[in-house]
């Protein structure tokens, strides 16, 4: 009896400390996110109160452009590219050999547009701008050819960061691309047809739209779509708001003929931040990564995989997940959470909150 009584009283004791420790880890995950979410909001990364509210004077240019275009339009740049042709060509045929008539291999020339963004002549343009060439020259507004250096390239967002020599360029500020709202103005400026610092306004018709990814490549996409008049050349330019600031980079357009028919899409500029950022300061794009594939269902964005031994994995991701917020902004499609995850780099944390069952849970995931 004594026996039973002693193995009973050890088994209360043994239950306390196993409970006690439990809590304290549960206590101790819980401070660690209660903390992580007050500095994110103490950094004013993620505003708490995501109602927009417009001064007076943007509520009175949202009809006039003047002041936003000339604010803007000295800091786009036509962008020439040059792709050496190869010199080692046969000539056609013997008749041309005996009387020098051989082909002679011609240079390919291309031609866009790119943003100044800081004083010591940083530039940013789209890849598909810059891919391959040999010699790139800028234009400024005063008519001046400078030539560029490519910096750095990144296919997965269409993006490429020049640099001319000197200081003293008129940067375009950069502004805020997640607080665009739909329908909201906005200009393209660009050289569409080596028509230079040519301006053109439209609506923020939808935000971030992607394309079907038939070769599989992988692609940041969570484009700004307007119906401001885009063409070959806009490429790289600018889309500001009414107020003289960046907020997207002109990439592409969907056509049947080639021309404008319409539509426009846009790099938001929240992106452009931190790709040109990360050419900077690393020499080339970090990428966080997270470890799930995802799908978009009607009910959100639901998790369709957990790769193994992936940060999702180890953070207690699941498949079945869907993922309501990341770092406190909304997600509601698979695109908007590549963004977010696009903006943080490897070593970051980032709060995940997720429907699980019906319940909200939010999950401290160390990228």
């Amino acid at each position: 009896m004594k026996k039973g009584l002693l193995i009973a009283a050890l088994s209360v004791i043994l239950s306390g400390l196993v409970s006690y420790v439990v809590a304290g880890k549960v206590s101790a995950k819980t401070s660690e996110l209660s903390e992580f979410k007050e500095e994110l909001r103490e950094k004013n990364e993620i505003p708490q109160d995501r109602k927009i509210v417009r001064s007076e004077k943007d509520v009175m240019t949202a009809t006039y452009f003047s002041d936003a275009a000339e604010m803007a339009v000295n800091s786009v740049v036509y962008v020439k590219v040059v792709k050496k042709a190869s010199r080692q060509q046969s000539p056609s045929s013997m008749f041309d050999y005996f009387f020098g008539f051989a082909n002679t291999p011609q240079d390919q020339v291309g031609i866009g547009s790119g943003v100044i963004i800081s004083e010591d002549g940083y530039i940013v343009t789209n890849n598909h701008v810059v891919s391959g060439a040999d010699e790139v020259q800028v234009t400024l507004y005063d008519n001046s050819v400078h030539d560029a250096k490519v910096i750095g390239t990144d296919a997965a967002t269409d993006l490429a960061l020049l640099k001319v020599e000197g200081t003293g360029y008129q940067a375009l500020e950069m502004g805020d691309s997640d607080e665009l709202r739909l329908g909201e103005w906005v200009l393209a400026i660009g050289s569409p047809y080596d028509l230079r610092s040519t301006i053109t306004a439209g609506i923020v018709s939808a935000k971030g739209r992607s394309f079907p990814n038939y070769d599989g490549s992988y692609r940041v996409e969570s484009f700004i779509q307007t119906d401001a008049a885009v063409n070959p050349g806009n490429s790289g330019g600018a889309l500001v708001n009414t107020s003289g600031q960046l907020v997207g980079i002109n990439t592409s357009i969907i056509s049947l003929t080639g021309s404008y028919s319409g539509y426009a899409f846009a790099v938001p500029v929240n992106i452009v931040k931190k790709i040109t950022d990360d050419f900077i300061e690393f020499g080339s794009v970090q990428r966080a990564v997270l470890g799930i594939s995802m799908m978009d269902t009607d009910k959100g964005v639901t998790i369709a995989d957990v790769r193994a031994e992936t940060p999702a994995a180890a953070a207690g991701l699941r498949s079945g997940d869907i993922i309501k917020e990341i770092n406190l902004n909304n997600v509601n499609t698979a695109s908007e959470v590549q963004v977010q995850v696009s903006k943080l780099r490897p070593g970051e944390k980032a709060v995940v909150t997720v429907l699980r069952d019906n319940v909200q849970k939010e999950i401290m995931v160390n990228l």
